[in-house]
């Protein structure tokens, strides 16, 4: 069996986690390493236990998860984050992009979707559920400057596209010249001309004009790492 999947759970209802435990230990590639019931326990088992993916609700009791997945982010680099709500509201789908969260979940979610999810994050990918990315489409269209994703794709050569992707998905300049067969420096040049021509500044912003784009796949897709 290949190596499991070491989640930890955030979430300050007790019913919640013990529902996520049974979902996610029924299959045997997930290892539940953690739960985490406040943002202060949450920080503590990140920088301890170094998970490979963080479900994470968004409501704590001691303060918002969108603070605890920058912390996360921080201590914990190559952690993957999978955001948890109850609600899809548009200025919590948008900071946890902009944070640099990895997928976004309603935990009205169907237990396939959220194993789904949690292998798409893990294997690099974004995973938005279908009311999340609606929303995500809509702050998208009104954020992204003219001109329009379509137009701005066509000065894009088919290689920057490829680096776009792998921006988008995560990996490292060093993962992204390993999987492309060219060298990091290649990369970063790539990175730089995406940056110039597009007009943004940082991830978080390519990761967005990626999704916009329907670079990347979402939730009912099969994951894949390239176009």
């Amino acid at each position: 069996m290949s190596e499991r999947i070491r989640i930890l759970m955030v979430d300050d209802h007790a019913i919640v986690r013990a529902g996520l435990r049974m979902v996610l230990q029924s299959v045997d590639d997930f290892e539940v390493v953690g739960e985490a019931d406040s943002s202060g326990a949450a920080v503590a088992l990140i920088a301890q236990l170094r998970p490979d993916v963080v479900l994470l609700d968004i409501n704590l009791p001691d303060g918002s998860g969108l603070e605890v997945a920058a912390r996360c982010l921080a201590l914990a680099p190559a952690a993957r984050i999978l955001m948890l709500s109850v609600h899809d509201d548009r200025e919590f789908v948008r900071e946890s992009v902009r944070i640099g969260a990895h997928g976004f979940l309603r935990k009205d979610t169907t237990p396939a979707e959220l194993r789904r999810a949690i292998r798409a994050v893990h294997s690099g990918d974004a995973f938005f559920s279908p009311p999340v990315a609606r929303r995500l489409s809509e702050v998208l269209r009104e954020e992204l400057p003219e001109p329009s994703v379509a137009a701005s794709l066509e000065h894009l050569t088919a290689r920057e596209r490829e680096v776009l992707v792998r921006i988008a998905q995560g990996l490292l300049n060093k993962e992204i010249a390993g999987e492309l067969g060219i060298s990091v420096r290649t990369v970063e040049s790539h990175r730089d001309s995406l940056m110039r021509k597009l007009g943004l500044r940082t991830v978080a912003a390519l990761t967005r004009f990626a999704l916009e784009a329907k670079l990347l796949p979402q939730a009912g897709d099969s994951p894949t790492r390239a176009p």
